[in-house]
Order: C-alpha cells, then sequence, then structure tokens
C-alpha cells in the first residue's frame, strides 16, 4: 500500500514542479498522471524501476481485494449461518500461503533489488574520469533555507576569486557529466532535481556525491526532499541548462563578473572546499 500512496505523491505533487506545468492556466486529473519531463540521461531507469513497482504492487493489491470480496460473498451469514473456525494448519492451507508469500518475495522484493543493484553499481557509481572526458564539478552548500552554488573559474580550483558563486539559481551544459558534492550549513536537506529523477542528502559536516548528464535546454526546478525547518516550503532553487555553446559564453562572462567583484575581505563567498 505504501507503494501505492508514494506513487500518487510523485505524480500528484512533482509535476507541480516542472517548467512545463507552471506556464499552464490549469492543472487537470490527467496531468496528474504525466511525471516530470525527464531531462537526464540515466533518469529512464527510475522511471522504470518506479513504474515496475507501482504495476507489481497494485497486481497484487487488486489479487487482495478480490480475494476479501469473495470471501464475504462466498461466507455471507445466509450461506453460512453458522461460522467455521480454522487455524490455517491444514497442509493445503499452508502450502497456498507459502506459494503466495514466496511469489510476492521473488516476483517484487528481490526482482526490485537485483535490478536496482544494477543500476546503482553499474551507472549510478560509475563517476566521472576527467582524464577521459571533460566533467563539469559543482560544490552546492545548503542552508535553511536556500541553496548556495559554486563552480570552478578559469584556475580550476574551488575557493578562489574566480569562483563562479550565486544563490538559487544553478546553470550548467547540456550533453557533458556534472559532478556535485554536496554539504549542508546547519541541518539535514536532500538537494533534488525532479526532472533529473535524482536527490542526495545534505549533511552538516559530510560531503556527499552525485553526477548526472542533461540532456535538454531549458529551466528546471530543484527542490529540497527533507523536511528541514519551519520555511522548507520556500527552499526551491532554479537549474538552467544550456547548449555547450552558449554556457561557455556564460560562464566566460560570470568569471570576469567574479574577478571584478569578489573582494578577499567578504568572506561570506569563501564557503567552499578543496576537491577530493
Amino acid at each position: 500500500m505504501k507503494w501505492i500512496f508514494y506513487h500518487l505523491g510523485f505524480l500528484f505533487f512533482t509535476p507541480l514542479m516542472a517548467e512545463e506545468h507552471v506556464a499552464k492556466k490549469s492543472y487537470t486529473l490527467w496531468d496528474a498522471f504525466h511525471m516530470p519531463e525527464n531531462i537526464e540521461e540515466n533518469g529512464h531507469l527510475i522511471d522504470w524501476l518506479f513504474n515496475y513497482t507501482t504495476i507489481m504492487i497494485t497486481l497484487f493489491f487488486i489479487f487482495v481485494v478480490i480475494g476479501i470480496v469473495g470471501f464475504c460473498y462466498f461466507y455471507h451469514h445466509k450461506r453460512h449461518p453458522k461460522a467455521l473456525y480454522t487455524y490455517g494448519t491444514k497442509r493445503s492451507q499452508i502450502i497456498f500461503a507459502t506459494v503466495i508469500g514466496t511469489a510476492v518475495f521473488f516476483i517484487i522484493d528481490i526482482n526490485i533489488v537485483r535490478i536496482s543493484n544494477d543500476d546503482f553499481t553499474k551507472v549510478f557509481l560509475n563517476w566521472p574520469d576527467e582524464t577521459k572526458e571533460e566533467v563539469i564539478k559543482v560544490e552546492v552548500l545548503a542552508q535553511q533555507w536556500s541553496w548556495n552554488f559554486r563552480l570552478a573559474g578559469k584556475d580550476g580550483v574551488f575557493n578562489t576569486e574566480d569562483d563562479v558563486v550565486s544563490t538559487n539559481d544553478l546553470r550548467l551544459p547540456i550533453g557533458k557529466k556534472v559532478y556535485f558534492q554536496v554539504t549542508s550549513k546547519d541541518v539535514i536537506h536532500s538537494f533534488w532535481i525532479p526532472n533529473a529523477r535524482r536527490k542526495v542528502d545534505a549533511i552538516p559536516g559530510r560531503i556527499t556525491r552525485m553526477w548526472m548528464k542533461f540532456t535538454k535546454e531549458g529551466k528546471w526546478d530543484i527542490a529540497c526532499a527533507e523536511m528541514c525547518g519551519t520555511h522548507h516550503y520556500l527552499m526551491k532553487a532554479s537549474l538552467t541548462t544550456y547548449s555547450n555553446e552558449d554556457f561557455k559564453n556564460w560562464l566566460t562572462q560570470a568569471q570576469n563578473h567574479s574577478l571584478a567583484e569578489n573582494d578577499r575581505g567578504t568572506q561570506d563567498i569563501y564557503w567552499g572546499w578543496n576537491w577530493n
């Protein structure tokens, strides 16, 4: 049951955060059954597992409901005025319960674990390799109730004068792997990009990691997926994805602006850390 409610919650609430729904004047029930547009290279893996889990749970839920309704009908007091007590200890009853339980365990539980473990180890743990491809690095600092982002400047070193630092405004290219390192200034938050299907906890005193590869240009929402205080609902940021050329142009302008504006005396902007 919890998977059904979780899926319905995902369908009803996360589309509200997607850009394609913001522009609409009205939000229909039909819209609720469409997930936010996937903009990440491996997002389909999460969608597939999510849908498989929901379908399997729904099917077994239907079987259970049919069984309950069937027993209510066939063993109604008008048909069986005298109650029949059973302890479920007959051989046939034990076999039936064992077969059903085993089927649920292997078809749903074990299969979900197998698929998710394969995806996690073969895809999501396949961290970007700078020696083989260009990797965009981003440091993320969460705090009540905003997101702070840092991209290294031309020197490639974090926490220097040419870093591009922003609050609630993240800009990245498509077609390249983006490597995030995330931490928190105060309490536990969760860095979540609904359209990319990915999120990772931001934990005080600890750096967590995640990587993505965006496939579509546009403007998308970033949210906190962890209850983090009274203004948790306001902890929203914006992700803008550009073509490589447009991103390079923006990054050049942002770096020049940083060199002109960043002041060593303003320590608030030097919250970054050495990349590891």
